[in-house]
């Protein structure tokens, strides 16, 4: 019978290698059950096909890693880059707030300023990416969660339209793995303190896990403190033998004050913008906005982030539910809904967007194993719609503080919605061989208009840029898969994938303001895959995948400054990323030191242009430059972790545990001809632990932890967007020193933090 969502993969399944059995995390405590031992991260490369509906369940075939509770729960959880640290193939920028994180699959998001894009988002098999492909991290809150399951490359087959880059499915933990409540805080540098509770109970008719936390914190940024609020729930109902019902609630708010992105040379003069709240007597590098005087038109005048009072203050509900129904012992239909309502009120430039997103989705498939010809079958069919309104104004903010709203700028209405077929085939037509094929397509609607404001002293002029696109898209794929033994697995995987274009693509031009864009393409990708996975000892698993992509139409996209109203995304024509990611865990001294061992994660990424001309103006001239052979901005071609990990399994110092942890980043080019780089940086960071063992009572249930970020105190960039090139006089490109005066682009990351942290269970 095909696993159930939330449930762990079948070990018997034999697409799937047979690991040695994890022990216990350590954040269980149960009464009578062993003390844990030293934890073992498993990265998965290739597991069971099915449907992104079955929570926990890998695409056959496909490339995929994933990161347990054990590689993040022991240590502050600050947000989902504290989960998705050690996992090859994944990288994360700074967004726009504290937990909006910019979580990357191969560069998926690396050019974006917010959110999480080109991928498609799923929290148990229930989808968080709305209809529009927006999907962002501040609903997460890594204490909820058991672990991550990472799909990589080309993915629209199974995950429909914006899985281009590939998904990512979380995974809230169990009732039963909890039993109980447990309750702890986190605190730390610049004024941080996340309180948060869990609640787990089962039974056997069902399954509850209820989280909630509220995380506030001052920022290391000058206007950048924040609150945050998370409610989470799973509730999974037995029904009947056949039958079981999955109920999912997650409900965030999100109130933060937001500092403005830096230019290069504003980093470099003052990366956390001190002494800067007085437009009028700032200090050198400051960032600020220029502001309509009387909120409508004429005069600008210039006015610090904190003075403007700018934030955001957004809230997001998702809820959903799931019937699965098991008609015989080999298939099982499951039909599930969810609705996802997105507020935001967000004056963070010279501009505030308000506006509902409401939308829906709801999906159908049905799995079913079979013999044929003697040979193990796997089927899969499905079908899939979502549909999203939206309604967004866009104010001027005036200069009276509060983020006081002026006259209208623009509104806009849009209704998308994206239907899809997909299906599925995986044959295990020998002892050692899987074949998987599969083809979804996706049919999309986008229709919008937008009416543009123009203030003058003679009145308010209206315009208005209408949309109507549909578009039409197919993704097939095929992988084969071959186990000689236990200890080896390789893979082999052509892919496709496709997304369109949003409402927000449509409306800003190249000059960053308000227009006509909506010529704009789906972009669609060609990926082929080459992997292995080989377990020679119970101590060492090393995985390895190169990857060569092909994309056509690609959508990227550039900020023209920080005083424009957004980032103006294009198509290029052709390109090209390929790479490899290594994931490896290795016990060096398993009888000598069996407490000690190694994570490692490295990945190269090398994205560029094959065909893209970029058309520049200046005052006098306009001029098309050829961008082919240049490496697409944004994108870090390099990325390491190294974590050197111990935790006594014994005698007097049982339970005390920590690692030291170094992270690395390659440098990156900002902009499209490549002549201006954010400079890379290493990390090093320290943690230690302390889980009481057994024998002491009560005190086994406490968990205690401190931990050291940033330990040389580096200053670094945690997140750049891409800048758009200038013209000079002379018909050429602008050299570096002009570049890195422009605006929009530039977080820096938090210097050296001290944090603690205690967690009991009852």
């Amino acid at each position: 019978m095909p696993a159930r969502a939330g449930d762990a993969p079948s070990t018997s399944d034999p697409s799937r290698i047979q690991h040695p059995r994890k022990p216990a995390s350590r954040g269980d405590t149960s009464p009578g059950r062993t003390v844990p031992q030293p934890p073992h991260e498993t990265i998965t490369v290739i597991g069971r096909s099915s449907h992104p509906a079955a929570a926990n369940v890998r695409p056959a075939g496909q490339t995929t890693y994933s990161a347990s509770r054990d590689a993040f729960a022991t240590h502050v959880g600050q947000s989902v880059a504290d989960m998705v640290v050690t996992i090859p193939g994944v990288s994360f920028v700074a967004g726009n707030g504290p937990r909006d994180i910019v979580v990357s699959v191969r560069g998926s998001g690396d050019r974006q300023a917010y959110g999480m894009k080109n991928i498609q988002v799923l929290e148990d098999g229930f989808p968080m990416t709305q209809p529009d492909g927006t999907a962002r991290s501040d609903l997460i809150d890594p204490h909820a969660y058991d672990g991550i399951d990472v799909f990589q490359g080309p993915a629209s087959t199974v995950y429909g339209n914006y899985a281009i880059n590939g998904a990512i499915n979380f995974r809230t933990r169990q009732g039963a793995d909890i039993h109980g409540v447990e309750i702890g805080s986190d605190f730390g540098s610049f004024g941080m303190i996340n309180n948060y509770a869990t609640l787990g109970l089962a039974g056997k008719k069902y399954d509850l896990a209820i989280f909630g936390s509220d995380v506030r914190g001052n920022g290391f940024i000058a206007n950048s403190g924040y609150q945050t609020s998370t409610e989470n729930l799973r509730l999974r109902v037995n029904l009947t033998s056949t039958d079981r019902l999955i109920v999912k609630f997650v409900n965030n708010i999100t109130d933060t004050y937001l500092p403005v992105r830096l230019s290069l040379a504003q980093y470099r003069a003052n990366p956390f913008q001190s002494g800067c709240s007085d437009a009028s007597h700032a200090a050198a590098g400051c960032a600020s906005v220029s502001l309509l005087e009387n909120g409508s038109y004429g005069t600008r005048v210039a006015v610090s982030p904190q003075a403007a009072g700018l934030g955001r203050f957004d809230r997001r509900t998702v809820a959903g539910v799931r019937w699965e129904h098991d008609v015989n012992a080999s298939t099982t239909v499951r039909t599930q809904f969810t609705y996802d309502q997105r507020h935001i009120d967000q004056p963070t430039s010279p501009y505030a967007y308000t506006g509902p997103y409401d939308s829906y989705a709801g999906s159908s498939d049905v799995t079913s194993r079979s013999r044929v010809g003697g040979m193990d079958l796997t089927s899969f069919g499905g079908i899939s719609f979502d549909d999203m309104d939206a309604l967004s104004m866009v104010y001027n903010v005036t200069p009276a503080s509060h983020a006081h709203q002026g006259a209208l700028s623009q509104s806009s209405w849009s209704h998308q919605w994206n239907a899809g077929l997909r299906f599925h085939e995986d044959l295990h037509f020998a002892r050692s061989w899987h074949l998987v094929v599969g083809l979804g397509g996706t049919y999309s609607g986008l229709h919008a208009a937008e009416t543009l404001f123009a203030g003058s002293a003679a009145g308010t002029s209206q315009r208005v840029v209408a949309a109507d696109r549909h578009f039409f898209n197919l993704a097939p794929e095929a992988s084969l898969i071959y186990a000689p033994s236990r200890a080896w697995t390789l893979h082999a995987r052509v892919g496709t994938a496709y997304a369109t274009p949003t409402t927000s693509n449509l409306f800003i031009t190249p000059r960053g303001t308000y227009g006509n864009n909506t010529q704009l393409r789906s972009e669609t990708s060609l990926g082929f895959d080459l992997g292995m996975d080989w377990h020679p000892l119970p101590t060492l698993n090393l995985q390895a995948t190169g990857f060569y992509e092909f994309y056509h139409n690609e959508l990227v996209s550039q900020s023209a400054g920080v005083n424009t109203v957004g980032s103006y995304t294009f198509n290029a024509p052709a390109s090209q990323h390929r790479g490899v990611e290594i994931g490896a865990t290795w016990t060096p001294l398993p009888r000598a030191l069996p407490g000690g061992r190694i994570m490692l994660s490295y990945t190269y990424d090398n994205q560029i242009y094959t065909s893209y001309t970029e058309v520049l103006s200046n005052a006098t001239m306009s001029r098309a430059l050829d961008r082919s052979g240049r490496s697409i901005p944004g994108v870090i071609p390099h990325f390491l972790n190294a974590r050197f990990l111990y935790d006594q399994p014994d005698g007097p110092l049982e339970g005390v545990g920590g690692y030291v942890e170094v992270t690395w980043r390659g440098d990156y080019w900002l902009d499209n001809a490549n002549i201006l780089k954010a400079p890379g940086y290493d990390l090093l960071n320290l943690e230690l632990h302390y889980d009481p063992p057994e024998r002491f009572g009560f005190a086994h249930y406490l968990h205690g932890f401190f931990e050291i970020q940033n330990l040389a105190n580096q200053t670094y960039i945690a997140g750049a967007t891409n800048i758009t090139d200038v013209l000079g006089a002379n018909g050429r490109d602008a050299g570096a020193s002009t570049l890195a005066t422009r605006t929009g682009s530039i977080y820096a990351g938090s210097p050296r933090a001290f944090f603690g942290g205690v967690r009991i269970r009852f």
